[in-house]
């Protein structure tokens, strides 16, 4: 299975979100998984590509030219270049199975929610997971609490990704069959059928 990996590339962080993504990448050789991420060296993109590739697994790199003219990029794996962030973030959708999101920033939110996003409009079904280090994630999660409160979602929404502490439960989603998601437009194709 390819998985795509979402996550940091900032050298800031705390040690213990580094030792969680070199196990990450550790535990996606063990179980021949391919690595789909942006090509980062540093913070937890780094780590997981560095734990994959210490267990002898895959990993590809997918990042836009323009980092070319800084020193940022993974070159221990395979690299596909492209133009924009845009085609970036296509080429990452279309080329994995499964999704991971671990702690990160903005660029991490964004590709979380977009992939997230096309699940909920039923253009894809693929598992989507969140790594949720050091409770990273609980206020973020919170906050859609609220959002379905103030009836701006669905609480079904959250059903379409999982979210846990403990690796080996995000290894055991990933593998487990795909089961029918939620779509926000159901009810439309319903009254059309």
């Amino acid at each position: 299975m390819k998985i795509c990996v979402y996550c940091a590339s900032s050298e800031r962080i705390d040690k213990s979100y580094i030792e969680a993504g070199e196990r990450l990448g550790e535990k996606l050789a063990q179980n021949d998984h391919t690595l789909i991420f942006g090509a980062g060296k540093f913070g937890l993109m780094g780590a997981v590509a560095r734990g994959v590739r210490r267990n002898g697994g895959r990993a590809i790199g997918i990042i836009p030219r323009f980092f070319d003219t800084i020193d940022v990029m993974f070159t221990d794996c395979e690299i596909i270049k492209t133009d924009t962030m845009r085609e970036r973030k296509l080429i990452m959708e279309d080329e994995s199975d499964a999704f991971v999101m671990m702690p990160g920033g903005i660029g991490t939110f964004e590709e979380f929610f977009e992939i997230l996003t096309l699940k909920q409009l039923g253009r894809h079904k693929k598992p989507i997971a969140v790594y949720n280090i050091n409770g990273y994630f609980e206020k973020l999660f919170d906050f859609l609490d609220y959002s379905v409160g103030e009836s701006f979602m669905s609480g079904e929404v959250k059903s379409l990704c999982y979210v846990s502490s403990d690796l080996d439960d995000i290894f055991e989603y990933l593998d487990r069959p795909v089961a029918d998601t939620y779509n926000k437009y159901d009810f439309l194709e319903e009254k059309d059928g």
